[in-house]
């Protein structure tokens, strides 16, 4: 069985880029948890943080991730949170290879967030965040990779790794 690529990281880190990049040069399929969770649910994320909370939010992106996780050979992209639950990052690595996408979170607060829901216009969420979570992307990020220039070159240097044997097929 051909293993999974999951990407982790902070809201804004370049996972859905960086992904979609990496399976255009791996020939792989690409699945991105919040897409997934959007077209099952039928609501925009803002939408159904209103409407649900983020508990509800929560649970719909478990069961995107159940349902990527069974996948083969397909690169993923979660969502910033997906780390949150543990039940989530066990389904992940049982069937893929976890990189955590680790960008500078100074950079991540120069962009526009209004649409991302635990952010908004607010930058310094971004930093209350990070710190809150950086922790728990080390722990469950197999390979760290500083996405500091490009989601090209993020994609390149995964796909370098994986080419070349060293991450575990």
């Amino acid at each position: 069985m051909r293993r999974n690529l999951v990407l982790i990281g902070m809201p804004g880190s370049g996972k859905s880029a960086v992904g979609s990049t990496l399976a255009r040069l791996l020939h792989m399929p690409f699945l991105d948890t919040d897409t997934m969770v959007v077209k099952a649910a039928g609501h925009t994320i803002p939408e159904i943080f209103a409407a649900e909370g983020e508990e509800g939010f929560r649970d719909r992106e478990s069961a995107a991730v159940r349902a990527a996780a069974r996948a083969k050979g397909a690169v993923i992209a979660t969502g910033g949170g997906v780390i949150k639950r543990a039940s989530n990052m066990r389904a992940l690595a049982r069937t893929g290879i976890i990189f955590f996408l680790d960008r500078p979170p100074e950079d991540i607060a120069k962009e526009d967030h209004k649409g991302r829901p635990l952010v908004g216009a607010d930058a310094e969420r971004i930093f209350a965040l990070y710190h809150e979570r950086i922790d728990l992307y080390r722990r469950y990020g197999q390979y760290h990779i500083a996405n500091v220039s490009s989601a090209k070159e993020a994609a390149d240097h995964i796909s370098v790794l994986y080419k070349q044997g060293v991450v575990k097929r």
